[in-house]
């Protein structure tokens, strides 16, 4: 309303229209827009099949973290010249001629770079990973929070990306382990773990660990053992969760083991190195840790 006070005393013609595809008001005489982004409520259109209703849409591209301008990007076209066609004048010439400038220089800033590499490889990890989009754009977040706190300097950006993903899946109960991650990242898992602990304490996260329940129907799968041979093996977690034979072990081992375990109970013997193949896990630990199960818990996933 103060808006169009002040344009009726400036603009004694004051003729107003309506832009439809941009949604402003403005003056037909000076050119100046009294209102943004007007929401019209009408229907969508009339005469549509109830397929095309459906295909329709009022939003344009959805902002998205794992674009470096979040899917708001600005483009200034380079010819002096208006919407009428008209070339403008000295004075705005000069000035956009700055903006145009200033447009490319954010473009080719040293974050922008950064965020163009991490990103491109998110994509990449993600699609070998099989990461869900809630999952990526969570990792997209945290990266920029990291940039934010300017600790990539100095530092691999592909390491930070992959140790961003690991700790994405952990918080989002994602189940990836970090030799999944090293693999499609393609760089060493003791690097990775490092860049985990150094952002875990520099971003002072809170990081619950893989239970090894979330890792059985993913081996139980690979494996191609039945349905009865995966719940065995859920139980002989619960077990050995209750009598604390989980504490302190590696989530997948301890998936690897009661998967081969459960499959020797129920008559479907896969071989050790099977299951190390897998799981990534080497047959020396799934054997190790079958035999603690079998020596604390054995009588009960007996009975």
């Amino acid at each position: 309303m103060l808006t169009e006070l002040v344009h009726q005393k400036s603009c004694k013609k004051n003729k107003l229209i309506t832009d439809l595809d941009t949604g402003e008001i403005a003056c037909t005489n000076c050119g100046a827009v009294l209102s943004e982004r007007v929401v019209d409520s009408g229907p969508e259109s009339i005469g549509l099949t109830g397929e095309e209703y459906q295909s329709n849409s009022r939003v344009g591209r959805k902002i998205s973290l794992k674009m470096i301008d979040m899917g708001l990007s600005t483009i200034i076209e380079s010819k002096d010249r208006d919407s009428t066609g008209k070339g403008l004048s000295a004075e705005n010439r000069r000035m956009f001629y700055r903006l145009r400038m200033w447009d490319r220089n954010s473009r080719s800033a040293t974050s922008s770079k950064s965020f163009q590499k991490a990103f491109t490889m998110l994509d990449g990890i993600g699609a070998k990973l099989g990461l869900p989009e809630s999952v990526i754009e969570q990792t997209a977040y945290l990266f920029r929070k990291i940039a934010a706190k300017k600790i990539l300097a100095g530092r691999s950006t592909v390491g930070i990306l992959c140790a961003a993903v690991y700790i994405t899946c952990r918080m989002t109960n994602t189940p990836r382990t970090l030799q999944d991650v090293a693999k499609a990242g393609n760089l060493n898992k003791k690097n990775i773990q490092r860049t985990y602990r150094f952002l875990a304490r520099e971003l002072e996260l809170s990081i619950e660990t893989y239970q090894p329940t979330e890792f059985v129907s993913r081996i139980a799968k690979a494996a191609n053992l039945p349905e009865k041979t995966e719940r065995l093996a859920y139980r002989i977690l619960d077990v050995s969760a209750k009598n604390g034979v989980s504490a302190s072990k590696n989530p997948m081992a301890m998936a690897a083991a009661a998967t081969y375990l459960a499959s020797i109970k129920s008559g479907k013997k896969v071989s050790q190195l099977k299951i190390s193949k897998v799981s990534g896990i080497s047959a020396v630990t799934i054997r190790d840790r079958t035999k603690e199960i079998l020596k604390k818990v054995g009588g009960e996933i007996n009975g």
